[in-house]
């Protein structure tokens, strides 16, 4: 049974895609706002469909932790749940991304309209600095900066290699820096097209103060994302 929901809910997925893509078109024409609410609304329908067709719901928890107004964002990464679920959730998100997703139809075409932050991992310290400069202006906008600091998805339980990317935004930004801790991986796995039952979690911690030194910052926002995500590995 779960195997055909899941299917099922795949296919609410890709279809969800092009029909946004297709039908509000428009809204890459128009103003940031406009576009930014296409792409929340996208997200928010394949939460919906998440819910009622596979059985999963997501939960936010540390509600009164989550910024609505300018702030950087690290984030556990363990699927693509992470990009749909903090782009229904967040006011005004702009993810650091893989410049090759640029590209993509629909999701590319969106993201380039809504100014996220592509990285192109080939061109090494020119990426970094491009990187803080671009999220430098994204908060002077009062976006919310949101950046998978593992650089790519770790399987619940496995620990992440962090990268040193956040480190670079928290310094040169000079403010405070808002963890998310995740359970996603368990019930939308990053391989595969199987969605099994259950409740994702989606934790705002407590921020991090700004003008911590590189070391200390790393290893805070290192552990507390991965002791609140590895809390969150339970069975519902």
């Amino acid at each position: 049974m779960q195997t055909l929901r899941s299917l099922l809910f795949t296919l609410w997925l890709y279809l969800s895609m092009p029909l946004f893509a297709i039908g509000l078109s428009p809204a890459l024409l128009m103003p940031h706002r406009p576009a930014i609410s296409v792409v929340r609304l996208w997200a928010k329908t394949v939460l919906f469909g998440l819910r009622w067709i596979a059985g999963v719901k997501v939960e936010v928890r540390g509600l009164e932790h989550r910024p609505n107004g300018a702030a950087l964002i690290a984030s556990k990464h363990q699927g693509m749940l992470d990009v749909v679920a903090l782009l229904a959730i967040l006011p005004d998100p702009c993810f650091v991304l893989k410049k090759e997703l640029m590209i993509l139809p629909f999701f590319g075409w969106f993201a380039w309209k809504t100014k996220m932050i592509p990285v192109d991992r080939s061109a090494g310290a020119t990426a970094l600095k491009t990187m803080v400069r671009k999220a430098g202006v994204r908060l002077a906008e009062n976006r919310q900066i949101v950046i998978f600091p593992e650089g790519t998805r770790t399987a619940p339980g496995a620990p992440g290699e962090y990268k040193p990317g956040v480190a670079a935004i928290y310094r040169d930004l000079d403010g405070p820096c808002w963890p998310v801790a995740t359970n996603s991986g368990v019930h939308w796995p990053a391989h595969g097209f199987m969605r099994h039952k259950g409740t994702v979690v989606f934790e705002f911690l407590e921020p991090i103060p700004a003008g911590l030194k590189r070391g200390e910052f790393m290893k805070r926002l290192e552990e507390s994302v991965e002791t609140a995500s590895a809390g969150l590995l339970v069975k519902d």
